[in-house]
């Protein structure tokens, strides 16, 4: 039996080792327990979640703050950002050579700010009522995923609505999350949920807007830039999961992905259509009378229920992948620091030199 002087250098080594890594692999098991959390826990209700807590005090800042001016806007976001921003960063400082604490912490702040298990559920939950023929009921529930006019849309019309949809924010509320957390852990994590929310209140084309919202707009596409990709490639080569092809699906993400106004959402977008074999895109209507041309993505038909609840599955199934991409690229990070530090700590020797004659 080990004596208890050994077991207790065992643990000592063992810590020092998970610190050492300067939180790498405790970042993992936290990246891993949020979207374990996200399945399991509800979020909480507004007004209680904290994302709605930011929109309050984004809401009101905007207020003050609202001048119809690019430099005005840039000056919000960065007055915005800057308490969650502290925040994220006193955080991740306090707990990264505290093993249990760090991977506690980048749980809580992944389950808050990760949303693909709601996503997935308004999916089903519109599939439920697409293949009910509640047309009314399905009307009534598109708002939750875009800002569409459903009054009078047929059934084609808002099960593409909802899949494309799906597929944008299966990138901007898990896949992008777990990016940013896996590169810059809980601060990463915390600023794109909050650029994130303040392009969706401040980020629009409109007259109020245009030139105040554009520098929360572009700060949400460069963030979002590297996740829709991977969201894509994701996407392509999870297609099996819902019937769909790789190669398929792969050649119509390079394709089409351009067709779409945004630099990131034909990405997502042509994965979902190339998997489900649908055909995403067309004409939109939106509040105010705003009309949208969109170009269209994939060759198939245009999708119904079926494909919507198909829709909801490759969101649960891309997330997953994510989440072993990120946990997998921080696991792999952690040695090849302890590796360098070692190396580093090493001695050196310089050669003897003979004795002179």
């Amino acid at each position: 039996m080990a004596h208890q002087g050994e077991i207790d250098a065992a643990i000592k080594h063992a810590v020092s080792l998970a610190a050492d890594d300067h939180g790498w692999g405790s970042r993992a098991v936290g990246l891993i327990s949020a979207v374990t959390a996200d399945r399991l826990i509800p979020d909480p209700a507004n007004p209680w979640h904290p994302v709605a807590w930011f929109g309050t005090w984004a809401g009101w800042l905007e207020k003050k703050m609202w001048r119809d001016s690019v430099g005005q806007g840039a000056a919000y976001l960065v007055v915005a950002l800057l308490p969650v921003a502290t925040l994220g960063v006193a955080v991740e400082a306090a707990t990264r050579r505290h093993p249990l604490a760090h991977a506690t912490a980048t749980a809580a702040a992944g389950w808050l700010v990760i949303g693909s298990q709601s996503l997935a559920t308004e999916g089903e939950q519109m599939a439920d009522e697409l293949e009910g023929d509640d047309l009314s009921a399905a009307r009534d529930r598109l708002p939750h995923l875009c800002g569409r006019i459903p009054d009078t849309m047929p059934e084609q019309e808002l099960a593409r609505g909802t899949i494309e949809s799906l597929a944008e924010n299966t990138a901007d509320s898990g896949v992008a999350s777990l990016w940013w957390g896996s590169v810059a852990g809980i601060p990463g994590m915390l600023i794109h949920r909050a650029s994130n929310t303040l392009d969706a209140m401040v980020g629009h084309h409109n007259e109020h807007f245009e030139h105040f919202g554009k520098c929360a707009a572009r700060l949400d596409d460069g963030l979002d830039w590297i996740p829709a990709r991977l969201t894509g490639i994701l996407g392509a080569i999870c297609a099996p999961s819902v019937g769909g092809r790789v190669v398929t699906t792969a050649r119509i993400v390079a394709r089409d992905a351009r067709n779409h106004p945004s630099p990131n959402g034909g990405w997502c977008e042509s994965a979902w259509a190339g998997a489900l074999g649908v055909q995403l895109g067309g004409r939109n209507v939106y509040p105010g009378g705003r009309v949208e041309h969109r170009g269209l993505l994939g060759d198939g038909h245009r999708p119904r229920a079926g494909q919507v609840r198909d829709g909801a599955r490759l969101v649960r199934v891309v997330t997953a992948a994510a989440t072993a991409l990120a946990a997998g690229a921080c696991l792999g990070i952690g040695p090849l620091i302890r590796a360098h530090s070692s190396a580093r700590k090493a001695p050196t020797h310089s050669p003897s030199r003979k004795a002179s004659r």
